[in-house]
């Protein structure tokens, strides 16, 4: 019998044994990503209080509007800038980049190159 390989699980996988290594504190918060098949999600959290402080995502009032023509890529991109800018209001410089188990390429990189040229550091 063929067994069909769950890509999530592997990815969840992944994703726990880099957590294992990677903790957000409040002066370095943890840049979680999570892509879904149309969007991209990225969050600052701080493990240390199992706290939120900054969110965003295509879906944000502020990017919905400007998103409608490019793609994926880019709006990776224009979240990733979202995502510092939100984060400079906060005081917040530099950040431990969690990738969520997925590959390092294509949206992920993107959103990573948008928080950069935002100005957070890695």
């Amino acid at each position: 019998m063929i067994t069909k390989i769950n890509k999530n699980q592997d990815r969840l996988k992944r994703h726990k044994r880099v957590r294992r290594k990677i903790k957000g504190t409040a002066e370095t918060p943890r840049l979680s990503v999570y892509r879904s098949l149309n969007h991209i999600y990225a969050q600052l959290i701080d493990d240390v209080k199992g706290v939120t402080l900054v969110t965003a995502s295509t879906l944000d009032k502020e990017l919905k509007g400007n998103l409608g023509d490019k793609d994926k890529k880019a709006q990776a991109f224009a979240v990733g800038e979202l995502i510092a800018k939100k984060a400079k209001e906060k005081g917040v410089e530099t950040v431990v980049f969690d990738r969520g188990g997925y590959l390092y390429t294509g949206r992920v990189a993107n959103l990573a190159d948008g928080a950069r040229k935002g100005g957070l550091k890695f």
